[in-house]
């Protein structure tokens, strides 16, 4: 039976991680405000479903590798910056929508979205702190993994819809070319600095 005090927390915890600040909120909101929310969908519905496959794994055992093996956390955090730092240099360097027809610039996809999630160490926390706090004990490992994971992601959704949509307002209110080059910038320097806490503990 389910607590509503348990489904409560669970919630919450959803809010704090996924509402927050991150690398894949600081990407939604660039994505937002270039492509608008509806090219943005798949870049959300990635990272939604990259979680999950992540979560699940870490609950069938993963995360104890990840814990036991510190070279595997290291690895994942070299990788997970050297994709970040790629991805915010593709943000701060973008043109102006107006001239970047020609380039055929897109979004993220789901997959690639999915796939930055094993790479993505504040997903790692998540998971980890999901799985040692919120497991339940009895029944199949692998369907409770399952709905926490899902649970846990239906509750996240309307966070990163949130930042997307926030960056889509800021797209409409910037006028100029000057405009954009300064919003890709700075959007650019706040995911490279998404590195620092990468390897902060």
């Amino acid at each position: 039976m389910i607590s509503l005090a348990w489904l409560g927390s669970i919630i919450l915890f959803s809010v704090a991680m996924s509402g927050t600040p991150g690398p894949n909120n600081m990407m939604l909101t660039a994505s937002g405000a270039r492509y608008g929310y509806r090219q943005t969908l798949p870049h959300i519905l990635g990272i939604l479903g990259g979680c999950v496959v992540l979560f699940v794994a870490i609950a069938l055992g993963l995360g104890a590798v990840f814990e036991r093996y510190p070279g595997v956390q290291w690895g994942l955090r070299l990788a997970g910056s050297a994709y970040l730092l790629y991805l915010a240099w593709r943000i701060a360097t973008a043109p102006p929508p107006n001239l970047d027809r020609a380039r055929s610039a897109r979004p993220l996809n789901a997959l690639e979205a999915a796939a930055f999630q094993f790479a993505n160490p504040k997903a790692w926390i998540m998971g980890l702190t999901l799985t040692a706090s919120f497991l339940p004990a009895h029944g199949s490992l692998l369907v409770n993994a399952f709905a926490l994971a899902v649970l846990m992601e239906l509750a996240a959704f309307p966070c990163v819809s949130f930042w997307a949509l926030f960056g889509r307002t800021l797209g409409n209110r910037i006028r100029s070319d000057r405009g954009w080059r300064i919003f890709n910038g700075v959007m650019g320097a706040l995911t490279a600095a998404c590195v620092i806490l990468i390897f902060t503990d």
